[in-house]
Formats: C-alpha cells, structure tokens, sequence
C-alpha cells in the first residue's frame, strides 16, 4: 500500500479509502449493505492490506455503519493511532447548526466508540444557518480534540472560498480536503474547483470514483446488486448514460489492451490528477477490494489520458446542491 499526506494536516492516509456506506442494517434504500459479520471481514482484509483511511457518516445505515465498523476497530485495531477515520454530518435535524452538530459529533463518537475522530465533514452546504456559525462550532470540536482536522463534501467553489475565508477571518480550524464527486463519467470539478483547491492548498479525496459502477463494466455486462437497487446511483447516472457511453466504451478498449479490469483503468487515470490524494471506494465484495490495491500498481501514459477523456461531454451538477434542493 502506498501512502500521502492529506492536505497540510500531519495525516498519513492510505491511497485508497474504504468508503463504508456499505456497511449497516439494511433498509429499503440501501437492501445491498453488509451486515456484522460481512463487516467484519471486509474491515480486517483493508487493514491487512495496509488501508488504514476510512470514510462513513453520521446517517449512513441510519448511524449502523459508524456501529459496525466501530465494533470491526475494536475487535482488530490495537493502537487507535493506526487508522485514519472520518464521518460526516448534515442530513440531520438542524443539518449544521451549534446545537445539530454538537448533537451529532457525541453521536457518532458513542457509535465509532471513539474519543476523536481524526477527519470531521460536513456533507453538504447549509443554507438555513449562518457558515460562521457552522465554522465556529466546528472550530470547537477541535479546540475541544473530539475532532483533529475538518473537511467538506460536495460544494460549490465559491462556498468553499467563503467557508475558508471566514475561518482564516477570526483564527478557526479551515476544511483541508474536499470528497467531491469525480470520476471519468463526471468531470465538471475540473472547471473551476479544481483551480481554487490549489489556490487554498487542499486535496481531494473523491466519492463515486467507479460511479457507482458504471464506469467498472460494459451496460451489457452482469448487473450487480448494488446497481440494481441503489436509487442514488440512478438519479446520479441514468440521466446521461447516453453521453457517458462512449467513454465507458473507451476504459474498456484501454483495459484490454492493458490486460487489467475496466476497474483499475479507472482508478489508475483518477490518481494522475495531482490534487487526488485517496480517493473512497465503497466495496460489497472483498474480491473487489483486493482488485483496487492491486489496480495501484498499473500506470497511464499520456496518451492514454487523452484517450479516455477526450470524449466527454459536459453534464449538469450533481453533487453540490442549490438551494431548495434534497
């Protein structure tokens, strides 16, 4: 496994983080999740293959999978300083108000069975409450070492910018990562948030890098479970399967000819953008998660890049939301 720093925090994060939306009770959104047991042995073969970055949040499972993988920590993590985890907050009561927040971080630490987490973000923009007094609580939390360093989900540039300048403005704790939505069906980050992000010295850590999948196989191919019943992943990619399949088709030209899967095509052309520092990857199967860290080990050339990318198209906004918006 390889390793980067994230960002200007001292955090040493693997290349590959282990998103665990996959993990908790299952519900009639998400029937595909993984229960203990599955759990469990998904948690203990990402730290044998040296992941030690991992990524949930406070509704994911309706707060199951921050319970699950805290019962998977306890039983195989021996020092908490070996593993890097972040949750989230905002599709909440209060979504990002003092007293939500507050609420919430005590919440997510009783279910991790935590004192800290070291990576706490807010999951989407809020406009019902003031940004200061967001910043300011989150400021808190550090202060207060329930939370080691802040980071933000999908957003817009200039609330990025805002969010930031504010925090610098009276001395606060700034968000140092993005998980933003990017992947070679999805670029539009490119246009401007990526610019900005290296103007505020931050890194990526992008969600949806296979897109839910889409960009893992021909439309032709076996469905799995999780595309099949993940409504998400449908209001995410349906709308523009037409435009993303010749890119689609592209990955599966590069991977044969590299004798790799169109999976590690695709997670080798997201990490030859600079600002990319560990992408997460949500896995069902363990088989798909030995794929990706072997996928580490192949390169794109230039042309190659170009070849997988000169065909995209631009597409609307999906990730960061505009008011009013679910």
């Amino acid at each position: 496994m390889e390793y980067v720093q994230l960002g200007k925090s001292d955090l040493k994060v693997s290349k590959i983080c282990l998103g665990c939306m996959s993990f908790g009770e299952s519900t009639k959104v998400r029937p595909w999740t993984l229960n203990q047991e599955e759990t469990d042995a998904m948690i203990k073969k990402a730290l044998d293959l040296g992941i030690n970055f991992f990524d949930t949040a406070n509704t994911y499972g309706e707060g199951s999978s921050e319970t699950f993988i805290g019962n998977s920590f306890k039983k195989f993590v021996k020092d908490r300083k070996d593993i890097i985890v972040a949750t989230k907050v905002f599709f909440n009561p209060g979504k990002l108000s003092r007293e939500a927040i507050l609420r919430e971080i005590d919440g997510s630490l009783k279910r991790l069975q935590m004192d800290y987490v070291d990576l706490y973000i807010i999951h989407r923009w809020d406009y019902d409450h003031p940004i200061e007094e967001t910043m300011e609580t989150l400021n808190e939390l550090v202060k207060n070492k329930k939370v080691r360093y802040l980071g933000c989900s999908a957003m817009f540039p200039y609330q990025l910018l805002k969010a930031n300048s504010i925090a610098r403005e009276h001395g606060w704790a700034e968000f140092i990562s993005i998980q933003n939505h990017y992947n070679l069906i999805y670029r539009e980050e490119e246009r401007e948030m990526f610019q900005l992000l290296e103007e505020e010295k931050m890194v990526m850590t992008p969600y949806s890098p296979f897109a839910a999948g889409r960009v893992c196989r021909l439309p032709t191919d076996e469905v799995t479970k999780r595309l099949s019943n993940d409504p998400t992943n449908v209001a995410k990619y349906e709308h523009a399967k037409d435009i993303d399949l010749p890119v689609i088709k592209r990955i599966k030209e590069v991977a044969d000819k590299m004798k790799c899967t169109m999976a590690q095509v695709a997670l080798a052309w997201i990490f030859t953008k600079p600002l990319v520092a560990s992408p997460v990857f949500g896995f069902t199967k363990i088989s798909q998660l030995e794929s990706a860290c072997e996928g580490l080990k192949i390169k794109l050339s230039p042309e190659d890049v170009k070849y997988l990318e000169e065909l995209y198209v631009p597409h609307k906004v999906v990730g960061a939301m505009k008011k009013g918006e679910k």
